[in-house]
């Protein structure tokens, strides 16, 4: 039987100056991919540093989390951004981190779209072109995180860009296999133990229960764990170990 392995990932620096939301330095200890923020959604020069330093220090993937411009929002509002100016801010974000990403000695390794964009991306073709675009933009050909069978993934395949599917433990899912919007009362698993299994299931068998009841395919070579949710590191390090206790092999994916 060939080895199960997953990437295990974490949205990182999401704190703006005196303020901070995730614990890096822990949640660092157990994800092998860092979803570094990029100053559009949350983060600031010296917290994207700190965190690329962090990450290179644990030989953790340093990847672009790029977003909406919407710090008041935390990149969880919907905007209608024109093609060629998101294009633009997706690869103004990948740069800037990339310069620090280097003074740890390490690069970008790929990015991932943030909250309301990651979304969007899902379904329009335009803003998954335009964040494409982006990524061309900044010079490199770097892996694209997101959901299987989203736009963003179709329009990075076609533009010859890798790209790397991701599930999510502690969402819920609609039946078609998309996220259920967080406006919507459940769509945020919280019971620990449902988050532990749901991960240790969707690694292993790339399946997970929707909303609605039924099970349905969700195949991904990353799984996400959250770090501004109530506990994220300890749940973090329970997701982790039940993992490799049911013989999942974790590791970076890029």
């Amino acid at each position: 039987m060939t080895p199960v392995s997953i990437d295990l990932n974490a949205d990182l620096g999401e704190g703006f100056g005196r303020w901070r939301l995730t614990d890096d330095e822990q949640l660092l200890s157990v994800v092998t991919s860092a979803n570094v923020a990029c100053g559009f959604h949350a983060g600031d020069a010296a917290t994207m540093r700190r965190v690329c330093a962090l990450a290179a220090e644990r030989g953790v993937r340093i990847g672009a989390q790029v977003s909406y411009r919407d710090l008041a929002g935390f990149g969880r509002r919907s905007m209608d951004v024109p093609a060629d100016e998101l294009a633009a801010e997706v690869a103004y974000q990948i740069g800037a981190l990339e310069v620090f990403a280097r003074a740890a000695g390490a690069r970008v390794s790929y990015v991932k779209p943030h909250g309301a964009l990651y979304n969007r991306v899902v379904h329009d073709e335009e803003q998954a072109q335009a964040v494409v675009d982006g990524v061309l933009l900044a010079g490199e050909r770097l892996p694209l995180l997101g959901l299987p069978g989203s736009r963003l993934h179709e329009r990075a395949e076609s533009a010859g860009l890798p790209v790397v599917t991701e599930a999510f433990g502690d969402r819920a899912y609609t039946a078609a296999g998309t996220l259920v919007p967080r406006r919507e009362e459940g769509s945020v698993i919280t019971d620990p133990a449902a988050v532990v299994e749901r991960s240790v299931s969707l690694a292993r068998s790339g399946v997970v229960t929707s909303r609605c009841g039924r099970s349905i395919a969700v195949r991904a070579r990353s799984l996400c764990l959250h770090g501004d949710t109530p506990g994220a590191v300890e749940l973090a390090r329970r997701v982790r170990a039940r993992l490799e206790d049911a013989g999942v092999r974790v590791e970076a994916f890029a």
